[in-house]
């Protein structure tokens, strides 16, 4: 009796023993998943389709590597990528330049900030009705986007090729109000940036935003004229990463800049966009 009672208590604990080695294995592993879970840290960040969230793809290649993964929001406007970091609802954007993250903030009482300057985007004039800039008649429509900076842009790519002159050569805030000098009576025509490539076929000539030229299909060699890499706008019109402030220094933040930085973005950029796009030091 007391040998089976012996054995029947040498079996409990062996049964239990192996119990416990189960749970343990069991709590290891839930633990293990947690970690590698935790490890890999999501950045949302909005951005326009092409050329933005193209190269963000790229980026996201040398970001895994380093633990985060991006999600990338596509919009495809100028406004609700600012609306939606401002309200949290994205960890940064990538689809603007200073001037007009500066004239956004002005209008809209934010307080969204740079992260960082990835790259550059040459305005071009494009032909519509016109083939030629010589060939432009007295009258003439030239449609330019309809924003505060980025008209300025335009007007200040025209008036370089001599079509108009500007009462400031200097000002990124002009408008049409600011031409002193039109002698072939350009007829300037202010539309929403997106749909400057849509309007092709009822303008003389368009000046289109590099982003939106690419979405649409056009090639910066076959644009009539192209901002020269040393003009005002090549030094001031770099694409950024925006962020809200105070978060420009945050570590993924750092990690998004620096993986758009990295010479795997910079090569992919020069290849794909063949001069569309060009990457900033």
């Amino acid at each position: 009796m007391k040998r089976l009672t012996s054995i029947f208590l040498t079996l409990v604990l062996a049964l239990g023993l192996l119990a416990g080695c189960g749970q343990s294995s069991t709590s290891e592993g839930d633990s293990t998943q947690a970690a590698a879970e935790e490890e890999t840290k999501v950045i949302k960040v909005g951005a326009s389709p092409s050329p933005h969230a193209e190269i963000l793809r790229k980026a996201a290649e040398v970001l895994k590597d380093q633990g985060y993964e991006l999600d990338i929001v596509e919009y495809s406007d100028y406004v609700q990528p600012n609306v939606a970091l401002a309200n949290g609802d994205l960890d940064a954007n990538y689809f603007q330049h200073l001037p007009y993250l500066e004239d956004y903030n002005s209008q809209n009482g934010t307080d969204l900030v740079s992260a960082g300057a990835i790259h550059y985007e040459p305005f071009g004039i494009y032909a519509g009705k016109t083939d030629s800039l010589d060939k432009l008649a007295d009258g003439a429509k030239v449609a330019v986007p309809n924003d505060a900076t980025n008209e300025a842009r335009a007007l200040l790519l025209l008036e370089a090729q001599g079509l108009i002159k500007l009462n400031d050569s200097e000002n990124l805030a002009a408008t049409k109000n600011d031409i002193v000098e039109n002698k072939l009576n350009l007829d300037i025509v202010e539309i929403e940036a997106a749909q400057l490539p849509r309007s092709l076929g009822d303008v003389d000539v368009a000046v289109i935003n590099g982003n939106y030229a690419i979405d649409a299909g056009l090639s910066v060699a076959d644009a009539l004229a192209t901002e020269d890499a040393q003009s005002i706008a090549a030094t001031t019109y770099g694409n950024i990463v925006a962020v809200r402030n105070g978060d420009e220094s945050n570590e993924a933040i750092q990690a998004l800049v620096s993986a758009l930085k990295s010479d795997d973005v910079r090569s992919y950029i020069e290849e794909t966009y063949k001069g569309a796009v060009l990457p900033l030091d």
